[in-house]
């Protein structure tokens, strides 16, 4: 039986309805794949805390809980674990998002989504943002 992982992500919407892709940086798991901003939840740790911390981190950018809204989840089994991530969308936040850890980021419309190679676990939350944007 496989380990659950679980992790949250979020799909920033900028003003233009444009969703905010990051790169996962060389060295770590599937480096290169684009994904949404987020991270692993800790113990104990609810999924909206984890957004707000990791957005805070990657992006230096402030969220509040309120302006997270969950939209859908990803169920999909690795060869090593099984993910389960929860994807919010969120609208508002403060301050300018910047690359922190030094990551590519890309600002993208739904309809372009499928143009950037994603981790297995992402490809189907893009429909949902697609009927959503």
């Amino acid at each position: 039986m496989s380990k659950i992982l679980l992790v949250a992500a979020c799909a920033l919407v900028d003003a233009d309805g444009r969703v905010l892709l990051a790169q996962r940086p060389a060295g770590k798991a599937m480096a290169g794949l684009w994904e949404f901003p987020g991270g692993k939840i800790e113990n104990g740790e609810r999924p909206e805390d984890t957004l707000i911390r990791e957005l805070k981190e990657e992006l230096g950018i402030t969220v509040r809980e309120a302006c997270l809204a969950p939209l859908t989840f990803a169920s999909h089994s690795y060869p090593d674990f099984h993910l389960l991530m929860p994807l919010y969308v969120c609208r508002r936040w403060e301050g300018t998002v910047i690359a922190a850890e030094g990551q590519q980021l890309a600002w993208v419309k739904p309809n372009r989504l499928r143009e950037y190679d994603m981790p297995p676990a992402d490809v189907p939350l893009i429909a949902h943002l697609m009927a959503l944007l």
